[in-house]
């Protein structure tokens, strides 16, 4: 036996979920860099895969007071440095520096309030994600090195971070 629930807060007249409250307006690059500090001679010396590390970072801001458009960047920074010469020591030299920030204008249709955060730094950057991780690639494929591809992100576990630095938890009993 099944049994339909019609429930306006989950559905529409046509039986299709809500749409979300969220309207891409558009997307650009907003910033590029893409470095090889130490030039050709990283080409001749370069013996091993460079260690890379890669710090990302979400920003929102609105854009117009009495409306609900904001700008969304999602910032990547990949570092490639030579590996170290003995194990456990300090790391070569700067192989390479990719740095990449990727916004979104974007709309908030009648989001409740509670959610305005966790759309515009988990929902947003997860959608413009792929574009960065496209971007970081060619740059280093194009820089002359093999392509650094993003592992996916959990935007959720970054905001809740972000979230637990500003928001440090007050010291006491349980």
């Amino acid at each position: 036996m099944s049994e339909t629930i019609n429930d306006n807060a989950t559905q529409n007249l046509d039986g299709a979920p809500p749409q979300m409250p969220l309207a891409v307006n558009l997307q650009y690059t907003k910033d590029l860099s893409f470095e090889v500090p130490a030039g050709a001679s990283i080409f001749a010396t370069l013996r091993s895969a460079p260690q890379i590390s890669v710090n990302i970072d979400v920003q929102a801001n609105r854009l117009e007071e009495e409306q609900p458009v904001y700008e969304v960047a999602l910032a990547v920074r990949a570092e490639a440095a030579e590996p170290a010469a003995e194990e456990g020591g300090k790391a070569g030299r700067t192989v390479f520096i990719a740095e990449l920030t990727y916004a979104a204008i974007v709309t908030l249709g009648n989001a409740p309030q509670e959610l305005v955060e966790p759309i515009l730094l988990v929902e947003v950057p997860r959608l413009i994600f792929p574009y960065v991780r496209s971007i970081i690639s060619d740059v280093t494929r194009d820089g002359g090195f093999p392509p650094v591809v993003l592992q996916p992100i959990d935007f959720v576990a970054l905001w809740q971070a972000k979230r637990a630095q500003q928001f440090p938890e007050p010291a006491g009993e349980a």
